[in-house]
């Protein structure tokens, strides 16, 4: 195999994972060019430099960047904690570790730095880019950037229609454009007092008054970062959370081990392999087998997905933290094999059923998948406790008021604020403003389709993005922006097996020489 040349678009959690594949594979030597414009290189939004009091809400099991080593994290963390003699994080409740996400924003550095490290001793190029990637054009055997700035890397050939400066020509394209920051739903931007993103919390949440009614927009992880950041800042004024359905996210249990049959990664990949479309019935049927294999209480399960919009949330709150010593293993069989499984299922379901579980079930399953360490649904009571927190549903409209602050309208009533911080979920399209240009160019050219579910097709197997129904060897995404496609991608464990599939599929087509370039497709320019 001659050298390859692959872009990768994005510097954040998705690279590091896939450039710590790459590294593993040993399949050079070639180049590969980074692009990254913003200072969280390695971190992204997720886990860039901030308060500690911000933590990641799954355990160090869950959180490895490398491929087939689960404890890769763990041991990392354990090294930090001699050396720094910082060994906290272990959550009061579950006796689990839940670390700053800044924390883990270092783990993700140095997994990088030492996998690029790896990469050049095996004799690859690497450059990083502080650019953003603004167009691209797919020609026969290559792909073309172009960057919104006047400088980039060297390469062969013009960029013409790729728009900004030449980046050069890439034989691969991997597309890691992460996540979108919190969507103005009520066109609040530019508002005295509307804090339109959060992150990091440690910077723009500094100037929230101690004795300002807040009101925090969105019910997500988001939103309790943001409570627990104002409680530890010393705020003593009112917070009201407010959101249209008022679903927290689930409390996670203390750990347990458990060894799935029916709702495996093996076990689906094998159905892939038999049919071309799962019933909504059929996989029910496989979760239910799963359930009563464990002996998990059906009733409870059911309940907790049916009920989480008519139960209080704040009971529901209390119920979920009394519940994390529970024995029933259904929640956390759910937890496990969702994230894990979700990509394969998701392409087998009929369309129907997939929009009917978006528009019922979305929010439900992300509460019950992504759910909060066990010490911050503890304070997110006390404060209730202390009337310093409230919790409501039902949202409908947020003003301006003409004499300064907020009016919150929900079914039942108005509510002040002094200051409104933004924490709705991101666009659901999945594409990040700063990568639309990007996205806007190669779909104009043919190279990528939308999904209508949001962000691009792919392929499940190998992540290829797809144009005119057929996968293209040398465009990948990795991330949110194949979540329409494959519904799970943004935890590290989907990150890491996408990662996999990429590297994998690179490296078969660049070795297969010129009979793979049969499958390479002259696109309109």
């Amino acid at each position: 195999m001659s050298g390859i040349s692959i872009g990768v678009i994005g510097g954040g959690a998705s690279a590091v994972c896939l450039v710590d594949a790459l590294a593993r594979e040993r399949g050079g030597p070639g180049s590969v060019t980074v692009f990254e414009p913003s200072p969280n290189l390695w971190r992204g939004r997720a886990y860039q430099v901030d308060t500690e009091v911000i933590k990641v809400n799954a355990t160090p099991d869950d959180m490895s960047a490398r491929v087939g080593d689960l404890h890769h994290f763990e041991r990392w963390l354990e090294i930090r904690e001699r050396v720094a003699d910082d060994a906290g994080h272990v959550d009061a409740y579950s006796g689990a570790r839940f670390v700053p996400r800044t924390v883990y924003g270092e783990y993700l550095e140095q997994t990088a730095y030492t996998a690029l490290g790896e990469l050049r001793r095996q004799g690859w190029r690497v450059d990083l880019v502080g650019t953003a990637v603004t167009g691209a054009r797919r020609t026969d055997r290559h792909v073309l950037l172009g960057t919104g700035g006047t400088g980039g890397t060297g390469g062969t050939g013009g960029t013409g229609g790729t728009g900004g400066a030449s980046a050069g020509a890439f034989d691969y394209v991997v597309l890691c454009v992460g996540g979108d920051g919190p969507r103005d739903v009520y066109g609040l931007t530019g508002a005295p007092g509307f804090v339109a993103d959060p992150y990091p919390v440690s910077g723009n949440l500094r100037h929230v008054g101690e004795r300002q009614d807040v009101a925090v927009v969105g019910s997500g992880l988001t939103a309790v970062d943001i409570i627990l950041h104002l409680a530890a800042q010393g705020h003593q004024g009112r917070i009201t959370l407010l959101s249209r359905r008022g679903v927290l996210p689930a409390v996670r249990q203390r750990p347990r081990e458990l060894e799935l049959r029916h709702l495996t990664k093996r076990h689906l990949r094998a159905l892939a392999g038999q049919r071309r479309e799962l019933s909504v019935e059929d996989f029910t049927a496989l979760v239910r087998a799963e359930l009563v294999d464990a002996g998990a209480d059906l009733d409870a399960i059911r309940a907790e997905i049916l009920d989480v919009e008519s139960e209080p949330p704040v009971a529901r709150l209390r119920r979920q933290l009394a519940a994390v010593d529970s024995p029933d293993p259904g929640l956390r069989i759910l937890q496990r094999a969702v994230p894990d499984i979700g990509p394969d299922v998701w392409p087998l379901l009929p369309e129907r059923d997939r929009a009917a579980l978006l528009r019922s079930h979305y929010r439900t399953v992300m509460s019950l998948c992504c759910p909060m360490p066990p010490s911050s649904a503890a304070r997110l009571l006390e404060l209730v406790d202390e009337g310093r927190l409230e919790v409501r549903s039902g949202l409908r409209k947020v003003a301006v008021r003409s004499g300064g602050g907020f009016e919150l309208v929900t079914d039942g009533e108005v509510i002040g604020a002094d200051m409104v911080i933004n924490a709705v979920n991101a666009s659901e399209d999945r594409i990040p403003a700063t990568a639309r240009p990007l996205v806007t160019a190669l779909t104009r050219g043919g190279a990528v389709s939308p999904h209508p579910h949001g962000g691009l097709r792919l392929a499940r197997e190998t992540s290829r993005l797809i144009a005119g129904g057929t996968p293209d060897p040398r465009l990948y995404g990795l991330g949110t922006i194949g979540a329409g496609a494959l519904f799970f991608t943004f935890g590290i464990p989907s990150l890491v097996d996408r990662s996999e599939d990429i590297v994998a599929a690179i490296l078969q087509h660049a070795q297969a020489g010129d009979s793979a370039r049969s499958e390479d497709v002259l696109l309109p320019a």
